[in-house]
C-alpha cells in the first residue's frame, strides 16, 4: 500500500494579528492544524483580552522563539478607572469600586510618569509564572494568593494618548516581562480609585508590527489553499535588531561544528553576552553568535541546519 506523500516542511515566521478572546496557544493549535505542520510555536504570550502581534514560528524558526520573547514590545492600552478586578483586566471579577470623578489630567500624567527606564513591577496573580512548580493562575483559580516579588522591568517610553474619564489611553514601549495588566492596576491604585485593563493591542513584537500582520482566518485559508509562501518570513526575521556579519566557508564550518570564532576574525568585539547574526557568503543564515568577554571570542549559541525558508 502506497504511503501518503509527506507534507512539505515550512521554516519561517508568520506575523499574526491575534483576535480578541483567544489565547496564544489556541492560535498555535489552529495554525498547526491548517498548515499540517508538526513544529509550531509562538514567540510571546498575549492575553485573551488583547489583540495584535503574535509571531508564529514554524519548523527551524521555532529555535528563534526565545529571541522573539526577549525582543522589544509596543502596546496601546485603555485603562478604565473606578473598578478593580481580580485578573487586572476586563475579563476578571470586579472586587472593588471607587469613584474616579475627582481624577484630573495632571493626576493621570503624574501616575504614568514614573514608568520610564528600569522600574519595579509586581506580576499579577493571574499569570503563567510559577511558584513551587505551580502556575500562579492555577493558584488564583483556587482562591489562593501568594506574595510576588517585584521584578526589574524595562520601559523604553510611555505616551499618554487621551484622557476621557474614566478611560486612560496610553502607548508603552517596553522589554521582556512587563505586564500591561499590572500597569493598569498600579495606575489605578496610585490614583486612589482603582483601575483595570479595558483593552490592549500589541503593536510590535521585535521586528514584527501589527500594520503588517495577517488576520488569523486569512492565514488558515491560505494554508488550506497552499498559497502561504508569500506571508512567511525567514527565521532570521526574528533577529533584525541584532548586528549582522558575513563569514567565509572556513569560519562557517567552524560555526556549524559549534566551534568559537578565532580572535583574529573580522567580526568586531562586543559587550559580554551581546549577540550577532551570521550569514554565509551565499547569503544563507548560519547561526546566532554570543560574545564571551572572558575569552574575547564569539561562540555559536544557535546554529541552524542548512535549509531555506519555506519549502525544502
Amino acid at each position: 500500500m502506497a504511503r501518503a506523500p509527506k507534507e512539505p516542511a515550512i521554516n519561517g515566521i508568520l506575523n499574526v494579528n491575534k483576535p480578541y478572546g483567544l489565547t496564544s496557544m489556541e492560535v498555535v493549535r489552529r495554525l498547526k492544524r491548517a498548515s499540517r505542520q508538526k513544529r509550531v510555536g509562538h514567540g510571546g504570550t498575549l492575553d485573551p483580552v488583547a489583540t495584535g502581534v503574535v509571531p508564529i514560528c514554524f519548523g527551524q524558526a521555532t529555535r528563534m522563539m526565545e529571541y522573539l520573547v526577549d525582543g522589544r514590545k509596543e502596546y496601546r492600552a485603555e485603562i478604565e478607572l473606578g473598578a478593580t478586578t481580580d485578573t487586572y483586566d476586563a475579563l476578571g471579577k470586579v472586587v472593588e469600586r471607587r469613584p474616579s470623578d475627582g481624577v484630573a489630567l495632571e493626576d493621570v500624567e503624574a501616575a504614568i510618569a514614573p514608568y520610564l527606564g528600569t522600574v519595579k513591577q509586581v506580576p499579577p496573580m493571574y499569570s503563567a509564572l510559577k511558584r513551587q512548580g505551580k502556575r500562579l493562575y492555577d493558584l488564583a483559580r483556587q482562591g489562593i494568593e501568594v506574595e510576588r516579588e517585584a521584578r526589574d522591568v524595562t520601559v523604553h517610553w510611555t505616551r499618554l494618548l487621551d484622557w476621557s474619564p474614566p478611560v486612560i489611553s496610553v502607548e508603552v514601549g517596553c522589554g521582556r516581562g512587563f505586564y500591561m495588566r499590572s500597569l493598569a492596576h498600579d495606575v489605578g491604585q496610585a490614583l486612589g480609585c482603582g483601575g483595570h485593563l479595558k483593552s490592549l493591542v500589541r503593536l510590535r513584537s521585535g521586528s514584527f508590527y501589527v500594520a503588517d500582520a495577517v488576520e488569523l482566518d486569512d492565514a488558515e485559508e491560505r494554508f488550506i489553499e497552499d498559497s502561504w509562501a508569500e506571508m512567511i518570513h525567514a527565521p532570521d526575521a526574528a533577529l533584525y535588531e541584532l548586528k549582522a556579519a558575513i563569514v567565509g566557508k572556513r569560519l562557517e564550518q567552524l560555526i556549524r561544528h559549534g566551534q568559537p570564532i578565532p580572535p583574529e576574525s573580522r567580526i568586531p568585539g562586543a559587550e559580554d553576552g551581546e549577540r550577532c547574526r551570521v550569514y554565509g557568503v551565499d547569503g544563507a543564515f548560519v547561526a546566532v553568535l554570543k560574545y564571551d568577554w572572558d575569552t574575547k571570542r564569539w561562540r555559536p549559541e544557535k546554529v541552524l541546519h542548512q535549509a531555506r525558508p519555506g519549502r525544502r
